[in-house]
C-alpha cells in the first residue's frame, strides 16, 4: 500500500515517478485529495501525469494548468488537476469554486496545496518530493488529521 503514513518512495528517472504515478492511480477513489508539495521543478506535474494516466487519461493531455489553474479530466471518476502557484488569496480560491471541487465525487491532485490549507479536508492526502538530481526524486506520503 503506497497511499499509507511514512510511506517513502524513490525514482531514479523520469520514466520511474511515470510509473510510480501510476500505482498511485490505482489505489485512489472517487473524493479523493491527492496535495503535491515540492519546490519549482520538483516532478508534480510529472507526477500527475502518471496518476492520470493510471486512470484513463490520454498521457499527452495531462499538462499543468498553470494559466486555467484547474484542469478537468473526463474519466470516471473525474480527475481535477490544480496548479495553484499564481493564486494569492482564499477569495481568489472561492471565486474559482475550490470548495466545490474539493467535496465533489472526483479525485483532486493539488500543485501548490498550500495556498488552500483553510480549505482541505483532514484526510487529505499530501506528497512530499524532494528532487535529489537532475532525475532522482524522493517521494513521502502524510495523511494530515
Amino acid at each position: 500500500m503506497i497511499l499509507k503514513n511514512g510511506y517513502i518512495h524513490v525514482t531514479a528517472t523520469p520514466d520511474e515517478t511515470l510509473n510510480f504515478g501510476e500505482s498511485i492511480a490505482s489505489e485512489l477513489k472517487s473524493g479523493d485529495i491527492l496535495c503535491l508539495h515540492g519546490d519549482l521543478g520538483a516532478g508534480k506535474t510529472h507526477l500527475v501525469k502518471g496518476i492520470a494516466s493510471g486512470l484513463g487519461v490520454d498521457l499527452k493531455k495531462v499538462n499543468s494548468p498553470t494559466f486555467t489553474l484547474i484542469n478537468e479530466y473526463p474519466t470516471t471518476p473525474k480527475v481535477y488537476h490544480f496548479d495553484l502557484y499564481r493564486i494569492n488569496s482564499d477569495a481568489e480560491l472561492l471565486e474559482l469554486g475550490v470548495d466545490e471541487y474539493l467535496f465533489d465525487d472526483g479525485i483532486c491532485l493539488i500543485e501548490w496545496p498550500e495556498k488552500m490549507a483553510n480549505f482541505l479536508p483532514d484526510d487529505s492526502v499530501h506528497v512530499f518530493i524532494e528532487k535529489k538530481s537532475e532525475t532522482e526524486r524522493i517521494f513521502n506520503i502524510r495523511i494530515e488529521k
